[in-house]
């Protein structure tokens, strides 16, 4: 076997077997730079210091949820965990924002009476909502171009709530409504469909207001610890 021929089959053999964990370190074998730099990316991307500061967002994000405002009717209920979840995907980007909230929804799974019905519509609106805005901001910053960005997310947060009500929430709630209210599905959505709207117009909209406003003091602590 020639040397080039050897060169080519050590690159086959390290597609294949790199990266491996071996004492805790990913080992690159006979990876030249092009091959290396999508390992360094998600590498840097999922540091250590990293996942420990969206560890402490998925915290706070779970223990700002339990503070619930009643609004409207008893299935409404405002609560600020959201504004943690957008940072993170201001401040890391929104893979991570995803993240957070799937992990935030999770702890909510425990002792919820919801069955998952609610963490799971709440990962697909609060994902609606938060991506648009974090990916954007990853290639252009700017606070004209995030308020923009923020306005289109609520629309499309409450879009997702609509649909998330329509398909998921209302039909696997259907035996709780008929007894409540004497409605199926679709007599229910008809029925709190501008209730949905205003309470997620309202609840996307405080979210944005408040990740502004502590954005700024959370960038220049993250610039300081190198995160």
């Amino acid at each position: 076997m020639g040397g080039k021929d050897k060169a080519s089959f050590c690159r086959f053999i390290a597609r294949i077997a790199a990266p491996r964990l071996w004492g805790g370190f990913i080992v690159e074998i006979g990876m030249d730079e092009k091959e290396k730099k999508p390992i360094k990316q998600i590498k840097q991307k999922f540091s250590s210091k990293r996942m420990a500061f969206m560890a402490v967002f998925v915290a706070l994000s779970y223990a700002v949820s339990l503070v619930e405002i009643p609004m409207f009717t008893v299935f409404f209920k405002l609560d600020f965990g959201n504004v943690f979840i957008l940072l993170i995907g201001f401040l890391l980007g929104p893979i991570e924002g995803v993240i957070v909230c799937v992990l935030k929804e999770t702890l909510r799974c425990i002792g919820s009476n919801s069955t998952f019905v609610g963490e799971l519509a709440n990962v697909l609106v609060t994902s609606a909502y938060i991506l648009l805005p974090s990916i954007v901001y990853q290639k252009r910053k700017g606070l004209k171009t995030v308020i923009v960005c923020l306005c289109i997310a609520c629309l499309l947060g409450t879009g997702a709530a609509l649909l998330a009500n329509r398909f998921i929430t209302f039909p696997l709630y259907e035996a709780i409504l008929l007894k409540a209210y004497q409605m199926d599905a679709a007599m229910a959505f008809e029925y709190f469909f501008w209730i949905i709207i205003a309470f997620n117009l309202i609840k996307t909209v405080s979210v944005s207001f408040l990740s502004v406003l502590l954005y700024k003091r959370l960038s220049n602590f993250l610039k300081k610890i190198k995160i």
